[in-house]
């Protein structure tokens, strides 16, 4: 199978340099059961990567798994990888199969396995090594025949550095490592991205486009896209419907994108590609912290006139308890605000936030959002 024929078969869109190293990589650890470490930036097509793997492999007739390690309670997560016996744990009412056992002769993925907990790693470890485990409440070894496919966007040798994970583990994960380069890295994959994605939605929804011009190709190409493929998958649908299938151009477009108010109207310089991308990696964390401390600012004026005295701090009261509550009180209205914007969908509002899914559940239930 040619490396065109490999990324229609299994959804894999781009022509840059990576993804062509990155197609013919796949090609050669797909037949095998090696187990694969995909890492990258959240958003930038981890799931297709895996399920490219999983259908070019000789277990593409079994079952592929899914896990969300990020999105499991710690305190049910071995339950749900491993199984459990009927009386293990309060509510154990019967026995129960963990993902491993769902998975047997096919595949698992373990999406965001930087969130695994210390204590389940060892466990995972064993599974790595010899294909056994334990269930939950049981002495007796089980064992399995599944090909492990494991996905984080975190650095996990920085991990490994802060005790938070395993290095046997780690070692034992980066068999091999496919790492998805950011979509700011790869933009001459963005027109084709933009096309397909186009199509995709044009065809099942009946709408039609009306193209755009070449200064809003540049703009989405120079754009820094933090969600990265996710990101413009959702871009595009948001603009199909509400511009009707118009023809667009620049500030059409620019009207869908995450950028700060004061960025919007700025020219762009045109430097080298690397020159272009820190300066504007550099320029939005000056904006955003610039918002930020305004945000703080009024927060604290609104606290300081409650107690009426504006601008003064009340009387037994320092200055760092007032910023602690009005940062705790920003935090709160952002969840409150990504929440909103995803209509509850908590996985997309934890992409925004930058936070795992466990944490935001543990902040929704602190905040009784």
């Amino acid at each position: 199978m040619t490396r065109s024929e490999f990324q229609r078969r299994f959804g894999i869109v781009g022509e840059s340099l990576e993804m062509q190293e990155i197609v013919q990589v796949l090609q050669h650890v797909a037949p095998t059961d090696i187990t694969v470490l995909i890492t990258g930036e959240s958003g930038v097509g981890k799931e297709v990567v895996a399920h490219a793997i999983h259908g070019a492999s000789s277990r593409s007739k079994k079952a592929m798994v899914t896990v969300n390690c990020g999105a499991i309670p710690e305190g049910i997560i071995e339950s749900e990888l491993f199984g459990h016996e009927k009386g293990s744990f309060t509510g154990a009412s019967s026995e129960r199969k963990g993902y491993f056992e769902l998975a047997d002769g096919g595949t698992i993925f373990l999406d965001e396995i930087g969130e695994l907990p210390l204590a389940t790693q060892v466990k995972f470890l064993r599974i790595l090594e010899n294909g056994e485990f334990l269930r939950v409440g049981s002495s007796t070894a089980r064992k399995v025949d599944v090909r492990v496919i494991a996905a984080t966007n975190k650095d996990l040798e920085n991990e490994v550095r802060s005790g938070n994970f395993r290095q046997d583990l780690f070692y034992r994960l980066r068999s091999v490592n496919v790492r998805i380069p950011a979509l700011r890295e790869r933009k001459e994959d963005i027109p084709l991205l933009f096309a397909k994605f186009v199509e995709e939605f044009s065809a099942k929804n009946g709408i039609r486009f009306g193209g755009m011009t070449a200064a809003a190709e540049e703009l989405l190409q120079q754009y820094y896209w933090h969600g990265n493929v996710r990101e413009l998958r959702n871009v595009v649908e948001s603009m199909l419907v509400l511009e009707r299938g118009r023809s667009l151009d620049a500030e059409d477009i620019r009207k869908y994108l995450r950028m700060p108010a004061e960025e919007r109207n700025l020219p762009m310089l045109v430097t080298k590609q690397n020159d272009f991308d820190e300066r504007q990696l550099l320029y939005r964390a000056l904006i955003e912290l610039k918002n930020d401390m305004l945000e703080v600012k009024n927060l604290l004026k609104g606290v300081l006139g409650a107690n009426g005295a504006p601008g003064l701090v009340p009387a037994g009261q320092s200055s760092a308890v007032q910023e602690t509550l009005s940062l705790t009180e920003m935090e709160r209205r952002m969840i409150e605000n990504a929440l909103k914007k995803y209509h509850n969908n908590r996985r997309l509002a934890a992409d925004e936030l930058q936070i795992s899914e466990r944490t935001l559940y543990r902040k929704i239930k602190e905040y009784g959002l």
